[in-house]
């Protein structure tokens, strides 16, 4: 452990309000504990550091964006430890293997994973660290572990006596740890499942949570990045006179994606910036627009290789010799992030090591970055991740952060660069455009006998870590299987790249698939004249939850009764991330202007941590979608991303937002993510919905006036 990271610890700790980030190496325990008010920490394992005054730190090894991290992760670890979660401190993990997502194979936060990745590793991190101070209280008082236990921060003994985790923690530390706990049972959970306000709550409402946008060091100057309008072009040369001339400028410097400029405030650097004199190599994304990215996707569909994700029966033959079949093809376009707090990131590089500062979700991926651009040892770099204003997938990318860097070693300062909205929106890494194309046979009665499921759009996961080309993506096959008992099916897909940088988007492919997938089963009902739940359900075979969570949306909707006059109800049902979702979204029409009544959302997630947590992500996650479905689409020009800011890339204000209701189904099932599915599943069940209204099947996100009309 080198000494910068010691010295880091350290600064943060003793700093008003900082956060006090705990490592596990015992080393860098030695060098704080020196300057500690509350005196000696010590550190059982990498979830839990005690203090002698009793102070406990509990560990969240994911990054929080609002999604509840901050509040569920120590839960898990407050569960068995038998501690008061209000009576804790909490912090953000620093980068380090420990803290890996098992689901992942890396420090990253996403896929909805941060509660399944947890659920038994935080227990059993808990557990270890209540072993080690009964086996440290029953060793003092030389008594059977057994005579004793551990209650809100005290162990008890025979006889009355008592000690107190901080007391305790030093014998407790120096124990091994144990290799087999036995965990609570859940009936006896007294804080997992049950509904707890956050955490950071109050931080956030008082405004002292750091957000990387807040972040203040000591002779820290400001900088603005102009980039090629064009994503993926370079300088060729510049003039910067006039902007150095500015008030406030302390430099211009050229880094690899453009050119900074640094001043002493935002403001300044801001300004000059917009007198530079660039001359750009602008590349071959100069040539990309909309239309032509869409009609090489089509084409890609027809010719290029397909790659299967699953095949049952021979569907080819059964869809040949059908008498009544069913074909169709539906659009998704390209989508922006849009964050709240656009893209920033604070860099110190000096002496052969960088200090970084800011929200990310992928804290190893930052320092292999960083290193690598900057020539240093990943070791050299310190990374303290803030509270993200919004993540949805852009913070796992690290250009942001490698540009920091890049300019704080080329002015020789702690540099905070802050990207402006319009700079967000034309230089994500988006979502990816795609086009589905289905098919079906149906039988006498009206049933699907064989189905085709083609899916052709980017792999992110090529983009991002080195897919090998005509691999199966696994995250771009995600909700491609709907749970239809259909005998012969075959779900494909094709790998084309357009041209344009993608990323990983709220729901990943979950949200192309099941808009597909929920729309085209819309479409089958309807040939067949039946109810669209009714045929649904009659598909399900024995598949309890979700044939459990359909009907409770339907009966929590009033399926079956007629909705209030001028309205019209849609329904659609998928499984992501080991939960199981149905929604019923319930609409009006009029002029091709879709107003959203109400969202029905039914979850079986298994076993919850926070209950008050998941609703409020279905919520988020609802919102979220619904900007997607009703008004959002990023559209190019010359290679130039055309929309840039919220006046063109609308998300969803509050008079368009629709009472929500809620179901969440009592489980004992392993626990499911949250944060992404109900963002997928709200397009399809509004989108059927303006079927119901209107006759018309919009098979083209987003369900603007003119999409519809064009229906």
């Amino acid at each position: 452990m080198k000494l910068s990271r010691r010295e880091f610890l350290i600064n943060t700790t003793v700093a008003g309000g900082g956060l006090v980030l705990g490592f596990h190496v015992p080393e860098l325990i030695k060098a704080v504990e020196k300057t500690l008010v509350a005196g000696t920490v010590h550190t059982p394992n990498a979830w839990v550091h005690i203090a002698d005054d009793n102070t406990v730190t509990l560990i969240s090894a994911r990054s929080e964006m609002g999604q509840g991290v901050y509040t569920s992760m120590p839960m898990l670890i407050a569960e068995e430890l038998n501690i008061d979660l209000a009576k804790i401190k909490v912090v953000i993990a620093p980068p380090d293997p420990v803290y890996t997502n098992a689901l992942l194979g890396a420090q990253i936060t996403g896929g909805s994973t941060s509660v399944r990745d947890g659920w038994e590793k935080l227990r059993i991190g808990g557990a270890q660290v209540r072993t080690m101070l009964v086996t440290a209280a029953a060793n003092e008082w030389k008594v059977d572990a057994s005579q004793c236990r551990a209650e809100n921060g005290e162990v008890f003994g025979p006889g009355g006596r008592k000690a107190t985790y901080g007391h305790l923690a030093e014998a407790a530390a120096k124990l091994p740890v144990p290799k087999d706990v036995v965990l609570k049972d859940p009936k006896d959970f007294r804080i997992v499942g049950k509904p707890v306000h956050r955490l950071d709550t109050p931080s956030k409402v008082n405004g002292t949570a750091e957000y990387g946008i807040d972040v203040k060091l000591p002779g820290m100057v400001f900088a603005s990045l102009e980039q090629c309008p064009v994503i993926g072009g370079k300088v060729k040369s510049f003039n910067a006179a006039k902007a150095q001339a500015m008030p406030g400028v302390i430099d211009v410097v050229e880094i690899s994606d453009g050119v900074a400029v640094v001043a002493s405030s935002y403001w300044q650097a801001r300004k000059a910036r917009e007198v530079l004199s660039i001359q750009w190599d602008e590349g071959p994304g100069a040539k990309l627009d909309t239309a032509s990215m869409m009609a090489g996707i089509h084409a890609a569909a027809a010719t290029a290789k397909v790659i299967s994700i699953k095949k049952t029966g021979d569907a080819a033959a059964v869809l040949a010799g059908a008498t009544k079949t069913v074909k169709a093809e539906y659009e998704l376009p390209y989508l922006a992030h849009a964050t709240m707090e656009p893209m920033n990131f604070t860099a110190d590089f000096r002496g052969g090591k960088c200090l970084l500062i800011g929200p990310t979700q992928f804290q190893q991926g930052a320092q292999g970055a960083v290193a690598a651009a900057l020539g240093i040892k990943p070791e050299d770099i310190t990374l303290k991740t803030t509270f993200l204003g919004g993540g949805f997938g852009r913070r796992l990318e690290l250009d942001f952060i490698v540009q920091a860097a890049q300019i704080s070693r080329a002015v020789g300062k702690p540099v905070k660069l802050l990207w402006t909205r319009e700079d967000d929106m034309g230089h994500d890494y988006y979502r990816p455009m795609a086009l589905h194309r289905m098919a079906a046979a149906l039988g006498a009665d009206n049933k699907p006998t064989a189905l085709t499921f083609q899916l052709t759009s980017q792999s992110v996961t090529q983009r991002a870590f080195g897919l090998a080309k005509d691999t199966l993506d696994p995250f771009m096959a995600e909700a491609a299987v709907a749970p239809y008992a259909i005998p012969n099916a075959t779900h494909d897909l094709v790998i084309h790249d357009t041209g344009l940088r993608v990323g990983y988007w709220r729901s990943v492919s979950h949200a192309l698939n099941a808009f597909a997938n929920e729309s085209f089963i819309d479409e089958l009902a309807a040939v067949a004249k039946q109810d669209p739940y009714a045929y649904r359900l009659s598909l399900l075979g024995s598949q309890p939850r979700f044939a459990n969570v359909l009907k409770l949306a339907a009966e929590k909707a009033g399926w079956g009764s007629a909705p209030p006059a001028g309205r019209s109800r849609g329904i659609a049902l998928m499984e992501g991330y080991d939960t199981y979702m149905a929604q019923v979204a319930e609409i009006s029409v009029e002029k091709n202007l879709i107003k959203v009544h109400r969202i029905v959302v039914v979850a079986d997630l298994g076993r919850m941590v926070n209950p008050d947590t998941v609703e409020a992500q279905i919520h988020s996650s609802v919102v979220f979608g619904l900007s997607a479905t009703l008004h959002d689409q990023i559209t190019l020009k010359n290679g130039r991303v055309e929309q840039t800011n919220f006046h063109d890339y609308p998300v969803l204000r509050l008079h368009e937002t629709p009472p929500i209701d809620v179901v969440l189904v009592a489980s004992t099932e392993k626990p499911g993510g949250i944060g992404e599915p109900a963002t997928a599943l709200v397009g399809p069940a509004v989108a059927n919905a303006v079927f119901a209204a209107t006759g018309k099947r919009v098979r083209k996100l987003p369900l603007t006036p003119e999409n519809i009309a064009r229906a």
